[in-house]
């Protein structure tokens, strides 16, 4: 049995041995054959390219793996869904117990941090895994300051309605609560994919200081190597699940596995430091107008041709609210924002997290009603609907401006990956010669009987893009489009955005990503400062 840490914790040890898993719905298991010991208090960082199974280890050492049920892993019940039909093969053990009766040992921190947030105020909610482990009273709340003030949510009120918290505050809503819990186990899920710079190194810093208290044992989730690899003692790089080849492809030290495995670790598509990887250029001008008209779209607009302009817009997601015989409008989360979405042009929306950035985003989609200002549609783009894309029927807004949410599984209607694909196209009479080519580009072919829901992360993310993709919409709306994205399927996303915008598709999207905004080009929108410049102005 581990010894108990000077911070009053029993860091916990992970045995796996010929350990698999195979979804429901899925002919090829997650992950195959898994041998792996993880010692008590050790650091381990677990990369591998999208699909290698590192969501579906870390939900199996929760002990949630195979619940159908969605919410807080954290507290011991959530979990991808799966039923039956799933099949586990070999052991994986914690203090040589299977997971699920070691609930508790273990906190998770999922890639979606909505199905993270159990109860609508801040400190409740930091609380609730504590409280499910019957933690003292006055324990609980000294660790509810303590993770709040670890994660740089200390300035929020605890009565601070948690609907209100943007992603990236969400995410370290997320990680409070399991400080608060002080497992022995902490595994971390791409906790920083959806946080601006600063929040990346603060919530990395939170970790280490928590470990550092603790001595609990570390598993993190992280597609990007630098932020992560001095913290970490080892690094593991999964393959994914084959019958002839091991899970584990790489097992070392950092630095030792970055310097002999470097060109590896690219090839299979893991963020190694200093590397970005190649993609398509764009082309001067733009494609042919009959190329856009070949791909199925529309009749291709000039380059540069206004298509959304938003004028002295303010934002937010709260309803108008009823006093007295009067209606009064909501608070604005973000208010005065000048922009323009123009054919062939990228606008890229960056800014510190709970700026609103998601919020304007979804309004100048035609999602959500203006509280001050206005959305305006160019004629070319309506075509006939209305000025205000907010007023247009939802076969009119999917066939003009497509929107792929922050949270992939807000936008999946159906039970199959195929279908998912075909939905659109249907529903607008559109033909389907679009999905075969999206399916190959963005690495879905194998997963096309797939359930949506038991993708991985990244899996989830290209899916929601080519779904809005599939009903060729003129304008492209993406909220964090290159989230849980391994280097190589980046790089494929990035190219055919690319494509599209040179094509005379507009692309707008909400990202932390500076290499991304640097591929995609066009105007960098600084919301917070509201500053509008060129992304080759910003540091690379």
């Amino acid at each position: 049995m581990p010894a108990i840490h000077d911070g009053g914790v029993r860091p916990a040890a992970v045995t796996a041995r010929g350990w698999g898993w195979r979804h429901a719905g899925r002919t090829k298991p997650a992950v195959n054959g898994l041998d792996l010991d993880i010692r008590p208090g050790e650091r381990v960082l677990l990369l591998g390219p999208s699909g290698a199974g590192k969501s579906t280890l870390l939900h199996a050492l929760a002990g949630v793996l195979g619940d159908s049920t969605s919410g807080s892993a954290a507290a011991g019940d959530a979990s991808p869904p799966d039923s039956d039909d799933a099949d586990e093969t070999g052991s994986l053990l914690i203090d040589g117990e299977p997971p699920r009766a070691r609930r508790g040992r273990a906190g998770l921190m999922q890639q979606d941090p909505e199905t993270q947030v159990v109860l609508s105020r801040l400190g409740d909610d930091v609380a609730f895994g504590a409280e499910n482990l019957s933690v003292p009273r006055e324990q609980i709340w000294a660790r509810v300051h303590e993770g709040l003030d670890d994660v740089g949510l200390a300035h929020l009120p605890l009565d601070h309605p948690t609907s209100a918290l943007s992603g990236g505050q969400k995410q370290r809503l997320a990680l409070a609560g399991i400080l608060a819990m002080r497992p022995g186990l902490i595994l971390l899920d791409e906790p920083t994919a959806n946080l601006d710079p600063a929040g990346v190194l603060e919530v990395r810093d939170a970790v280490g200081r928590c470990l550092d208290k603790t001595g609990a044992t570390l598993v993190v989730v992280e597609h990007r190597v630098a932020v992560w690899k001095d913290l970490v003692d080892r690094i593991v790089v999964l393959q994914p699940g084959s019958a002839t080849q091991p899970a584990v492809l790489i097992d070392g030290p950092p630095d030792q596995v970055l310097e002999q495995a470097r060109g590896m670790l690219a090839a299979a598509g893991v963020w190694v430091p200093g590397h970005v990887p190649a993609t398509r250029l764009r082309i001067p001008g733009g494609l042919p107008a009959d190329a856009h008209r070949a791909a199925g779209g529309e009749p291709a607009l000039a380059p540069g041709q206004l298509m959304l302009a938003a004028e002295r817009l303010a934002v937010s997601r709260n309803r108008p609210r009823r006093r007295g015989f009067k209606s009064v409008p909501p608070v604005p989360v973000l208010r005065d924002v000048t922009a323009q979405v123009r054919a062939g042009e990228a606008l890229t929306i960056t800014g510190p997290n709970g700026v609103g950035k998601s919020t304007f985003a979804l309004t100048l989609a035609g999602l959500l009603p203006a509280v001050d200002g206005k959305v305006s549609a160019a004629v070319e783009l309506s075509r006939g609907a209305g000025i205000d894309p907010y007023k247009w029927k939802a076969e009119q807004l999917i066939a003009r401006i497509g929107t792929v949410f922050q949270e992939p599984e807000h936008q999946f209607v159906t039970g199959r990956v195929l279908d998912e694909l075909q939905f659109g196209p249907k529903h607008l009479g559109h033909g389907e010669e679009r999905v075969d080519e999206l399916l190959e580009r963005l690495r879905l072919t194998d997963l096309v009987d797939a359930n949506p829901y038991t993708l991985s992360g990244g899996e989830k993310r290209r899916l929601s893009v080519a779904t809005v993709l599939a009903a060729h919409p003129q304008v492209l709306v993406l909220d964090e489009p290159t989230f849980g994205q391994d280097a190589n399927t980046w790089a494929e996303l990035a190219s055919f955005l690319s494509e599209l915008l040179d094509a005379g598709t507009a692309v707008v999207s909400v990202t932390h990503d500076e290499e991304f905004t640097h591929v995609l080009g066009g105007t960098e929108l600084r919301l917070g400062s509201q500053e509008l410049r060129a992304p080759e102005q910003a540091a690379p």
